[in-house]
């Protein structure tokens, strides 16, 4: 057999992610590797940090990209928090809740599962109740946007409910990074964690992260080992600190980085408030049209994550059928349901680049214009009508 070099086919990305990648990241990508110590590449670290200390609203000294994609972030947090014995809060309402249980019994931690329905919020009074029966408890994790549902939970409120038990918090960030208000330091929270595939606009990889006072108090005070030597942060951050003089971990992903640092430019310079506002303006435009469609939410509207949209899955209908068409016929990708929700909901991604006008029509029109060829009575100009009239209202100032 003969190998020739790959070339992808142009898609447009709406599912949880990856999503659409800007093409001046692509092109940062493809600049001249330089050496993980180069004087240059040092400069740039300190540039990624402090970028990133913007994008999540903080000024912990110890925030950085984990090499590895998002559940790299994810273990990071849990195996430097969590020592074997300790007992760790972990809210499951969706598929990334019960990963990172996964990762703390692994630690050796005790974990108490506070249970939530998929599609529903983090419940604050069960959580209490936990805290209050768990006093021990060290660690409340929890997801903020729960990508296999498109569920938005209250950070501020479940952070201030683990701080009056004397419990840190870790939050899983992925998809709610870039698209929603996220504010580290007002809210309290103390480690966060996301993926740079989503509302970054940048390829997938890395993981930024970021570690509070109280964290990086607990983790100094270790008496064991971090399980991982690979994500111990304190190795870590002798790569990552302050100043020229930096130590070798590992051979950074280096032109992931140039990605990095050039999707991080784009996000400050458009302002994290209308980067969120975005999102919220194209998630109304793109709900219009899918209610038009016959589409229902499997989300209450007030929990709703606007950059990513659950919907259920119209009896009669193919899901698998209609997504492959998405893709094969209108170069269109959608996503599908995950655990307890496979193939019984689609998922549609608003996410950075891919949260654009353009792309909120060609969904609504390419997926009315599969659901009436498989025989569903939709209308399909009207939801497309819709969206147009949706889009033309001029933005709340």
């Amino acid at each position: 057999m003969e190998y020739t070099p790959f070339t992808p086919p142009n898609r447009t990305l709406m599912g949880p992610g990856p999503s659409d990648v800007h093409p001046r990241v692509l092109e940062a990508m493809a600049r001249p590797t330089i050496g993980h110590l180069d004087p240059a590449f040092v400069g740039l670290m300190d540039e990624i940090k402090a970028l990133l200390q913007y994008a999540f609203q903080t000024e912990n000294r110890l925030t950085m990209p984990v090499s590895g994609p998002g559940t790299a972030g994810m273990e990071t947090g849990v195996v430097n928090l969590l020592e074997p014995g300790d007992t760790a809060i972990v809210c499951h309402n969706g598929v990334f809740g019960r990963r990172i249980t996964a990762m703390a019994e692994r630690a050796g931690a005790e974990v108490v599962v506070v249970e939530d329905p998929w599609g529903r919020a983090v419940d604050p009074e069960k959580v209490e109740a936990a805290l209050k029966q768990h006093p021990e408890a060290k660690m409340l994790a929890f997801v903020h946007a729960e990508t296999s549902t498109g569920v938005l939970s209250d950070a501020e409120t479940l952070a201030a409910l683990a701080h009056e038990y004397d419990c840190l918090t870790l939050v899983d960030t992925v998809t709610s990074f870039g698209g929603v208000p996220l504010h580290v330091d007002a809210w309290g929270l103390d480690v966060v964690y996301t993926g740079t595939q989503k509302c970054l606009s940048c390829v997938p990889g890395l993981s930024p992260i970021t570690f509070g006072e109280r964290a990086v108090e607990v983790v100094q005070q270790r008496t064991t080992p971090v399980q991982s030597w690979f994500l111990d942060t304190g190795l870590v951050m002798a790569y990552w600190g302050d100043g020229a003089q930096r130590s070798y971990h590992h051979t950074a992903p280096i032109n992931a980085l140039y990605a990095l640092h050039e999707a991080l430019l784009m996000l400050r310079k458009e302002g994290l408030e209308h980067a969120w506002a975005r999102h919220r303006r194209l998630h109304e435009a793109l709900k219009v049209g899918l209610e038009v469609l016959g589409l229902q939410f499997i989300v209450p509207e007030a929990e709703r994550t606007p950059q990513l949209n659950a919907v259920s899955v119209p009896g009669g209908v193919n899901e698998g059928k209609v997504r492959h068409r998405l893709l094969r016929e209108h170069d269109l990708e959608i996503g599908a349901g995950l655990g307890d929700l496979a193939g019984r909901i689609w998922r549609i991604g608003l996410m950075g680049y891919a949260a654009r006008r353009e792309n909120v029509l060609k969904c609504v029109d390419a997926l009315g214009t599969v659901l009436a060829d498989e025989g569903l009575a939709v209308d399909a100009q009207g939801a497309l009508d819709a969206v147009q009239s949706a889009l033309a209202t001029p933005a709340e100032a």
